[in-house]
């Protein structure tokens, strides 16, 4: 009976250390994904850093564009606090009040977003030669894209 006990012991020691090493080499083998060298990710760059400008564009650009990645990054705080919010209460709460109330404000962040990214583009976009902006609009259409542009998109 000892024998026996002793022996299933083992296997199950031989079993652990088997599953530790099968997932310390699957984490070393398979690192994880940086996410700015999928196709859909520009990089640590954005798009007006990879347009040829000259010194006064990028004057112009650069406070419009920390503006607007500041209030983005706020924005998108906001959202992920609302989401967060949302699915707390689809889990807890059967309020229907309150449910509707935040996505309500889900939509008007979402809203606020869009106005955002528009006016920026517009602001950018007078500061662009036309080949920079026609540069832009398809570095812009392939990150949406995943890396594959639109079929005709900068010529609608």
């Amino acid at each position: 009976m000892r024998l026996t006990w002793m022996t299933g012991l083992l296997i199950f020691s031989l079993a652990l250390n088997a599953a530790v090493i099968g997932a310390v080499g699957y984490r070393h083998l398979n690192p994880p994904v940086d996410v700015s060298q999928l196709p859909c990710a520009v990089g640590d760059s954005h798009l007006y850093q990879r347009l040829g400008l000259n010194d006064g564009q990028l004057k112009e650009i650069e406070p419009l564009a920390h503006a607007f990645h500041t209030r983005m990054t706020d924005l998108r705080s906001e959202m992920q606090s609302k989401r967060d919010r949302l699915l707390y209460l689809l889990h807890r709460e059967d309020n229907p009040d309150k449910l509707n109330s935040l996505r309500a404000q889900l939509a008007a962040a979402q809203e606020a977003i869009q106005t955002e990214v528009i006016a920026h583009i517009t602001q950018i976009k007078t500061i662009l030669t036309e080949k920079q902006q026609e540069q832009f609009f398809a570095l812009m259409d392939q990150s949406m894209n995943c890396g594959a542009p639109s079929p005709g998109v900068v010529n609608r």
